[in-house]
């Protein structure tokens, strides 16, 4: 596995971590290799080629070993990377549920994230899907 499937391999394993790929939780996992290099720069039959294999993996395999194996590939940099994609994606459908706090916390540990750098990664989290509170638009 390359640093380039490992890195969607964490976030896929993230975000399907239970056993269901949610439409919010698929479009926000394209949304975040969409504008990202190399991810950028594939067409779309490697694109599906590479989930494809990935879906295959983690159907046979399993979250946790898929996304073991994945960390291994990853520098830290890539891997302080992809743990803060896997928030994001995890975020896409509402607020984090204990379980999903609980996959963060493992995945963090799984990929080496120090503890500060977590915190920082959830506080940016709640910054950017924070619920605005906004007066009407006037007609």
């Amino acid at each position: 596995m390359d640093s380039p499937t490992a890195f969607v391999a964490v976030a896929l394993a993230a975000v399907s971590w239970d056993g269901l790929l949610t439409r919010a939780g698929s479009r926000a996992l394209r949304h975040s290799l969409d504008y990202r290099v190399p991810f950028n720069q594939m067409g779309d039959a490697v694109m599906i080629q590479l989930f494809d294999q990935l879906l295959a993996d983690l159907r046979r395999d399993g979250a946790p070993i898929l996304m073991a194996r994945a960390a291994l590939q990853l520098d830290p940099h890539e891997r302080r990377t992809a743990f803060a994609v896997a928030a994001e994606i995890m975020r896409s459908d509402g607020p984090l549920v204990p379980e999903e706090q609980q996959i963060l916390s493992d995945l963090a540990a799984q990929l080496e994230i120090p503890d500060n750098e977590s915190a920082r990664i959830f506080e940016v989290m709640d910054i950017l899907h924070a619920e605005l509170v906004c007066s009407p638009v006037a007609a």
